[in-house]
């Protein structure tokens, strides 16, 4: 299987928000990447739930599109209903944003969505291996959150090849995303190392091409 691109919609116009999602969607985008910061545990604001219906409404008439939520908040136990509620298909909580991991990992189960874990750049490994067995998807962040526009961390390879190692020694195939400073340049290597999801956001949604175009690129590089 080849990565999916899921463009994060951070660095969309938010002045046409809806038209550039859909142009996502028609390109062969089958992830939205929607980041959600509080202000807290990142220094940014960015989305409430009150995003989701839209895009929830493009992902249901493409039959195949996820929407993949990210939750850079302190206690996103509190926001895991509504973004559930709103249509998450995805919710991601950081490791280091809750005491009780596990237990945020089962409310989202629980709300019928899959359970996500986002993990800084200089978090151990480790912290991630008690919640193995509950996890759908691990999001390695490439850069420290709240910004767009970030340049990769190049260590973040290799976090991404150990974290693929210690998912296949304990016998599983979950999947792994990586979020910040994904480029057409950097996007084999990122996908060789064990990444499955590739979330970028100034290289769909950024330069003189179209985003069609970036997409394609991205598609290209891939294979």
């Amino acid at each position: 299987m080849s990565a999916k691109i899921a463009p994060s919609i951070l660095s969309a116009d938010f002045g046409s928000l809806a038209d550039q999602v859909q142009q996502c969607v028609d390109a062969g985008a089958e992830y939205i990447h929607i980041d959600v910061m509080d202000g807290q545990f990142v220094p940014n604001l960015t989305f409430g739930p009150i995003v989701m219906p839209a895009l929830r409404k493009i992902a249901d008439a493409a039959e195949n599109v996820i929407l993949d939520v990210h939750l850079m908040c302190e206690t996103p136990e509190q926001l895991v209903p509504l973004f559930a509620e709103a249509g998450a298909d995805i919710i991601s909580v950081h490791v280091e944003a809750t005491k009780h991991l596990h237990r945020a990992l089962q409310m989202i189960r629980e709300h019928g969505v899959q359970a996500g874990v986002a993990i800084n750049p200089a978090s151990p490994l480790m912290a991630l291996v008690p919640v193995f067995t509950i996890t759908d998807y691990f999001l390695i962040m490439s850069v420290n959150p709240g910004f767009g526009g970030q340049k990769y961390i190049p260590e973040s390879t290799g976090r991404i090849r150990a974290l693929r190692q210690m998912l296949q020694s304990s016998g599983l195939e979950t999947l792994i995303g990586v979020d910040g400073g994904v480029k057409h340049h950097n996007a084999k290597d990122i996908a060789a190392a064990g990444a499955d999801v590739l979330v970028a956001g100034s290289a769909v949604f950024g330069g003189d091409n179209s985003i069609a175009e970036n997409i394609a690129e991205f598609h290209k590089v891939l294979g």
